[in-house]
């Protein structure tokens, strides 16, 4: 099949310990680094002025900022932030979801050194989610506020936690406390703007992004401007056409997580790209806007989750000319969050051939909100998923592997956090004795005897646990091949059997799809009885039960829950992840019933 896009060969160079230890790093150069993000935006701006650089939808169409434009606005809003006295101990916190306002405040702030610290937007607009917002501000004692609209968010700013901070929003609505964004737009020419943009170095910090909180408290990771242009340098070197050709997306990633937030919207600033806000998402209710969005604007780059991908595959099959459009400047085609089921990658590959007979690069990386956060990609064409390739340039990987070569990962490099803000003991904690950030998750290699095939992300080592025989449950990947076994009815899964004899399942249903499939749910108290529903999965986890071998991996229970995951309660992450721990705990009584072989609504084998 023939493939476009250029891309840098995997070149792994491997080094042995007497202990076990494996020691990778790529054999490639890392290439030239700026200092900081304004360097990119005032590049751009010359090079390209009217190129438009940010984008949201506006009534039928578009607010459009050229880089021009931006840079002029940037210079502006910092100057009015440096007159308020703010700078690196006066942090910023971002309260509202994507957007271009959200971007030039961001870009301002980053000109001057004065950090941002985005949350989810979920977190203001979900009365229960209160708490983590809390947490946050505590965390953070920021000086100043945004949000989109004073009205949408009034609840959150009145929060006693924002008493003496100003609120800044585009729409300030009827509140006189709230100084309206067009303010800090009118600048402010009393302060040396200059001055301050040349004190900004690779050390100072630009953003202080929330970890997802999915197994302790959310962390703050400081992520300074050397962090964000590495990485931007190391990505580049791996896919270089982004550097032949501006790139275009349009793209809905959260930007308080570091894929949306720092990836995405940097990769478009460093090359001189377009982001355009996609302000949909692939949930029930919203991925129609997305599908919209696209219709008018399609990007070169298209970054997802799966069940996004799984959405748009579905859109595309159904309308031939947004099939076209898409396809047609299409280079990268990039799924992150989980493992991209093979029946998708493979219907991507299939469309693409139908329409201009060739394949975008499919791919994807491994990485976390500490390491900015591409660590590992995989740079060279595969025709499968679930592969996340081989260290990027500057990275060297420590792999701690067990007996059956399953490695523990660990981490340096100049794109790694320098530690957590405000939190000196966590952040010691976070690092071997040879300055390694140990990132807890697994990896094993595609082909032992070959390092430039790559590698598989095989798990958080703390979610793995020991049933009463002693027998090793690797829960990660377990929980991956469940979903793929239950898929559509199973929108999410708890792997459980820690200190137990079985392992068990707590299903989280997918609604629309049983409604879809005509099951008749009746709830008892916390979970579903439904006897249909019941005999598919038993019959599912049976016939899957004739396949494998050993206590390991073989599911002997399940019970399907009727309430979801609460985001309030913290048993999801504004990610959309799952607390496994916190799901465990909360829902103590339903475990309990689980290995209960008398209650009607545990599914056993």
């Amino acid at each position: 099949m023939k493939r476009t896009s250029e891309f840098q060969k995997h070149s792994v160079l491997r080094e042995d310990r007497d202990d076990g230890t494996i020691l990778l790093r790529s054999s490639h150069a890392l290439g030239p680094v700026v200092d900081n993000t304004g360097v990119w935006l005032h590049e751009w701006a010359e090079k390209a002025p009217d190129r438009t650089f940010l984008a949201e939808r506006s009534g039928a169409g578009w607010r459009e900022e050229s880089y021009s434009a931006t840079l002029q606005k940037v210079r502006a809003i910092a100057s009015s932030l440096l007159a308020r006295g703010m700078g690196p101990d006066t942090p910023i916190i971002i309260m509202s979801g994507n957007g271009v306002d959200h971007g030039l405040l961001s870009l301002a702030a980053q000109y001057v050194g004065v950090p941002t610290a985005p949350v989810a937007e979920q977190y203001s607009l979900i009365h229960g989610a209160h708490g983590r917002l809390q947490h946050a501000i505590e965390l953070v004692h920021p000086k100043m506020a945004y949000v989109v609209d004073a009205d949408q968010y009034s609840e959150a700013l009145a929060l006693e936690a924002l008493n003496g901070i100003e609120i800044l929003a585009s729409r300030p609505g009827k509140n006189s406390k709230v100084t309206a964004f067009d303010e800090l737009l009118k600048g402010d020419g009393s302060v040396d703007i200059d001055a301050a943009y040349a004190k900004v170095t690779p050390d100072t910090v630009a953003k202080i992004l929330m970890t997802s909180g999915s197994t302790s408290a959310p962390k703050g990771v400081k992520t300074t401007q050397r962090m964000m242009c590495v990485n931007q340098t190391q990505i580049a070197d791996a896919l270089p056409f982004l550097r032949a050709r501006p790139p275009r997306v349009v793209d809905w990633l959260p930007w308080n997580h570091v894929f949306g937030g720092s990836h995405n919207f940097n990769m478009m600033l460093a090359n001189g790209g377009s982001f355009y806000i996609d302000d949909g998402k692939p949930v029930k209710g919203l991925f129609d806007r997305t599908v919209e969005n696209l219709s008018m604007v399609t990007g070169s780059l298209v970054f997802n989750v799966p069940v996004g991908f799984g959405l748009l595959l579905g859109a595309l099959q159904q309308d031939a000319a947004l099939r076209q459009r898409f396809f047609s400047d299409l280079d990268l085609i990039f799924y992150a969050g989980a493992s991209l089921p093979q029946e998708i990658w493979s219907g991507f590959e299939q469309m693409a051939m139908e329409v201009k007979g060739e394949i975008p690069l499919m791919t994807s990386s491994w990485g976390l909100t500490e390491t900015a956060p591409a660590t590992m990609m995989q740079s060279e064409p595969i025709d499968r998923s679930g592969v996340v390739g081989a260290p990027l340039n500057g990275v060297t990987l420590k792999l701690i592997p067990d007996a059956d070569m399953r490695c523990e990962m660990r981490i340096k490099g100049p794109q790694v956090m320098p530690g957590y803000f405000e939190d000196p003991q966590k952040t010691k904690d976070a690092f071997d004795d040879e300055g390694f950030f140990i990132t807890g998750d697994a990896m094993q290699f595609i082909d032992k005897a070959d390092m430039n095939k790559g590698m598989k992300f095989d798990g958080r080592i703390s979610e793995d646990f020991k049933l009463l025989t002693g027998t090793w449950v690797r829960a990660a990947q377990l929980r991956i091949d469940m979903l793929t076994c239950l898929a559509p009815l199973a929108a999410d899964l708890v792997i459980t059997g820690a200190d137990k004899n079985q392992i068990g399942l707590m299903i989280f249903p997918d609604l629309s799809e049983l409604e879809r499939q005509g099951f008749d749910l009746s709830d008892d108290n916390g979970a579903y009885r439904c006897k249909l529903l019941q005999g598919e999965i038993h019959r599912r986890l049976a016939e899957r039960a004739r396949e494998v071998s050993g206590s390991s991996t073989l599911i002997s229970r399940a019970i399907v829950l009727s309430e979801a995951a609460s985001m309030p309660e913290g048993e999801m992450t504004a990610k959309g992840n799952l607390n496994f721990r916190k799901v465990l705990t909360r829902r103590a009584a339903l475990l309990d019933r689980l290995y209960d072989d008398a209650d009607p609504a545990t599914i056993t084998l």
